[in-house]
């Protein structure tokens, strides 16, 4: 039998088969896809290969998972504290939403970059919310405004949104129709809240900031996917406190900052990396405040293998 992977917990997996049944997996031995070695062998969105166990004292048919078809794309980040294991968030997915928060909790450039670089690695769209716009004040909506523009300038679709008043809601709904679409962001970001204004019959889970950390508390344990009444799938994802940009070499890195590949012909050195290089494009650009130095910033902190430090503010805690 065929079907997708909608929820992992990480010992089952909810499989819906192509004829519309659910069914709980689990998969025998050990995956290794590809040279992939991640905490995940199977992904919410593989399309798989399984059969029924034979279990009739059992009230619910299982089955088991024989196989992972190739994956169109996924998404995929380092642990923080295993450097050396990594996670697929999502797999064969149309698009992604990352919520962005400029406080309560707050959202760094340097995280919401390095979502945008495995994105743009990977083949997949990237769409900025920038969340709970209803809770700033004028000083607050004017660097969101400001960050939305930067973001825009390079080419990324950017909407303020907030689930209390509705705002783009519907925006984003004709946006994710007839897509299979993940949410991301931090913990605390409003993803679960969202996506109840979007489909108010899932009634999902959620949770208030934590006061005396003002971070977001996990809701959502497992990556899970969700069939929409409007002609569309949603992905929750579980909340990220850091992003581990995985299996991108230092000479390819550039190519996925879009306004630096678009100048790298005019760079003296055709492999430049954009350091020290002699009549680098990219570095007199930057000079003349035509790439904003926060992206640069978050260029060089990936090329020397620096781990994302943008949620170690105040006691936040590692994951």
């Amino acid at each position: 039998m065929t079907g997708t992977v909608y929820k992992s917990t990480g010992s089952w997996y909810q499989v819906k088969s192509d004829e519309g049944k659910f069914y709980q997996c689990r998969i025998k031995g050990k995956f290794r896809i590809k040279g992939i070695k991640s905490t995940n062998p199977v992904a919410v969105g593989d399309r798989v290969e399984f059969k029924l166990e034979d279990n009739p004292s059992e009230e619910e048919e299982t089955g088991v998972i024989t196989g992972i078809k190739d994956r169109e794309n996924y998404i995929i980040r380092r642990s923080v504290n295993l450097s050396k294991q990594t996670h697929i968030i999502a797999s064969n997915i149309d698009q992604a939403f990352l919520l962005v928060t400029l406080n309560n909790p707050p959202t760094f450039t340097t995280f919401i970059d390095r979502f945008l670089v495995t994105a743009e690695a990977y083949g997949i769209k990237a769409i900025l919310l920038f969340n709970k716009i209803d809770t700033y004040k004028d000083e607050e909506l004017d660097e969101v405004k400001y960050l939305a523009a930067m973001y825009r300038s390079i080419g990324y679709e950017c909407l303020g949104t907030s689930a209390k008043t509705g705002k783009n809601v519907d925006k984003v709904k004709e946006m994710m129709k007839d897509k299979t679409s993940m949410i991301s962001g931090h913990s605390g970001t409003g993803k679960s809240t969202l996506i109840n204004t979007i489909e108010p019959k899932l009634d999902l889970k959620t949770m208030h900031i934590s006061e005396q950390h003002r971070q977001g508390q996990h809701t959502t344990t497992f990556a899970e996917m969700f069939d929409l009444d409007f002609g569309a799938r949603i992905i929750d994802t579980p909340g990220i406190k850091g992003f581990g940009v995985v299996d991108i070499e230092k000479e390819e890195l550039g190519d996925y900052f879009p306004e630096f590949f678009e100048r790298k012909q005019d760079c003296k050195f055709n492999n430049c990396l954009h350091l020290d290089e002699p009549q680098c494009a990219v570095k007199e650009a930057l000079e003349a405040g035509e790439i904003p130095w926060s992206r640069y910033k978050s260029y060089l902190q990936i090329i020397k293998g620096e781990e994302d430090q943008s949620y170690r503010i105040d006691n936040y805690e590692q994951e």
